[in-house]
Order: C-alpha cells, then sequence, then structure tokens
C-alpha cells in the first residue's frame, strides 16, 4: 500500500494510491496531518476510513507524507563506507577512526519538510553558500517501543519514504553539531509516499540521485555500514518511538562536498533521486528574496 497525502480543492487530503498507480482513491477523514492518523489506526487495529472519490495521480498536487512530522526527525551520518571515506577530511575529521564503532544520530526539525516537487528556497548568502544534497531511504516507524531489540527491530517499521537531507555544509562545520546546518527551511523533501513494509525491502534496495540528470549517487542499501535493524535499535535505547517517527538512514557516496573541488548546489538547480520499490522526488532549487 502507499499513503499519499496531496492538496485537493482547496484543503490538504489523504488517500491511497490504486494497484495500477494511475490514481489516488481519497480517504473521507481529516488531511491536516497527512499520513500520520493512517499511521497509527493501522498500527493500531483499526480499520482504514471509507473512501468518497478519487483523483488521477497525473497532475495532482502530491505533499509531503508527512507534512509536518510529530517530531523531530531521526537522521543518520556516516553511513555508507565510500560516504565516509570522501568526507573524512572533513565533517567526519574528528572521529574518522571509528567509521563503524557507533552510529552519528542527529536531527533535522520536523518544520523543514516540503514535498516531493517543491521548491527549496536557498538562504541568503550572507548566511551559507554551501548547500549540498544528501539522497536517504527513511523509515516511519508502525509499532512503537523503547529499547527494541535488534532481532525485533523490522517488526517495528510501517514503511518506507524518501528525504533529500539537504545541507548547509559551512554552517555544519562551524557549529560542530549538525542541527542547524541540516534544518533550514525547506530542507527536507519527502515523498512521494509511504511504502508499506510488506511491499518494500528496504535492506535491499537502490538508492540514486541526479543533479540536473548527471547521476551523482548510486548505491544500495546492502552497503550500509549500520543496517536498518541497528539504527532501530539506536534510536530506540532509552527513548520511545512512536508511530510516525521518521528515521532517516544516511547518504551514499557522491555529495557535492566530496567533489574536488566541491560543487555546491544553486538557484535553478535540479535535484532528483529515486528509489527501487518507492519512486521518484525531483526539487528545483530557488534563491530566497527580500521584499
Amino acid at each position: 500500500m502507499r499513503l499519499v497525502t496531496l492538496h485537493h480543492e482547496g484543503r490538504r487530503r489523504v488517500g491511497r494510491l490504486s494497484g495500477d498507480g494511475r490514481q489516488i482513491d481519497l480517504f473521507a477523514t481529516d488531511g491536516t496531518h497527512g499520513a500520520l492518523p493512517l499511521v497509527q489506526a493501522l498500527v493500531a487495529g483499526r480499520a482504514l476510513p471509507p473512501t468518497d472519490g478519487s483523483v488521477a495521480l497525473d497532475g495532482a498536487q502530491l505533499l509531503a507524507p508527512l507534512p509536518l512530522p510529530r517530531r523531530n526527525l531521526f537522521c543518520v551520518g556516516r553511513n555508507y563506507h565510500a560516504h565516509a571515506k570522501e568526507l573524512r577530511d572533513t565533517v567526519f575529521k574528528d572521529n574518522a577512526k571509528a567509521v563503524d564503532a557507533w552510529p552519528i544520530v542527529f536531527t533535522k526539525v520536523p518544520e523543514c519538510v516540503v514535498g516531493p516537487t517543491a521548491d527549496v528556497v536557498l538562504p541568503d548568502p550572507a548566511i551559507t553558500t554551501q548547500i549540498d544534497y544528501e539522497a536517504e531511504l527513511a523509515i516511519v516507524i508502525g509499532r512503537g517501543g523503547k529499547n527494541i531489540r535488534r532481532d525485533d527491530a523490522l517488526q517495528h517499521v510501517f514503511g518506507y519514504t524518501i528525504v533529500n537531507d539537504v545541507t548547509a555544509r559551512d554552517v555544519q562545520m562551524r557549529h560542530g553539531q549538525w542541527d542547524l546546518g541540516k534544518s533550514f527551511d525547506t530542507f527536507c523533501p519527502m515523498g512521494p509516499w509511504i511504502v508499506t513494509a510488506d511491499e518494500l525491502d528496504g535492506t535491499d534496495t537502490r538508492v540514486r540521485c541526479w543533479v540536473n540528470d548527471e547521476l551523482r549517487q548510486d548505491a544500495s542499501t546492502t552497503d550500509l555500514i549500520f543496517d536498518l535493524p541497528t539504527l532501530i535499535e539506536t534510536c530506540s535505547r532509552g527513548i520511545t518511538l512512536h508511530p510516525g517517527d521518521v528515521i532517516a538512514t544516511g547518504t551514499p557516496a557522491g555529495v557535492g562536498m566530496g567533489m574536488s573541488p566541491p560543487r555546491w548546489l544553486g538557484a535553478g538547480d535540479r535535484v532528483r533521486i529515486s528509489i527501487d520499490g518507492i519512486g521518484t522526488i525531483e526539487n528545483r532549487f530557488i534563491q530566497e528574496t527580500h521584499a
């Protein structure tokens, strides 16, 4: 099943992509919080609400499936060996010798989430000039829990979506703690929907990213340093995970900062991310303007 959030007839609606992938069946329910209430209902064993119409996918204005996540996103840094290597002298220089010792976890604020085709706004150059992309598979938690055992972890996965962990590298490096450089408005495109875990093996799928049609990132989640069960176990240690929580699992090699010289994103650039079994998001980067 693929749960979709969209803007339809002046309001936010939530629906389910049809089996042929051509239309969205709309649920007769409040879509303010996107797919979150549906995730919560299904986890609790309740039935989905009835449908009250449908719209064609072609031309639909898709929003992030979780337009405002219930709290900060859990995000994992340095989780592909090649990516750890390409940034070992910059972002990871202070812990480059401990690549497989423990996952690096940081957060993005929920308000930075935007939809799968929304514009990403480049902040004033006085704030940052080094904007980078990071294609990532994201886990959506279903059944919550605390101190989840690795062996049980995949039972807590509701489904998967795509995120672009857009990053201001100069701000990230300046502050050491990464949250500010990761959380600018619009810095987390998400979508195009949530694919439920029964339809996708997130432990073995392909992640790709193009910038202006140039392939930059291409890897499999089988290459993760810390696999999905380990990430869930780690994030739940002493912290209760809840239905709808999001864990972004890290990005492959090929980011702009890892190139020589670095290649930062600018106004007019387009970033497209595809994950096998989920779909594609594509976002245009525009410069912030002041009235």
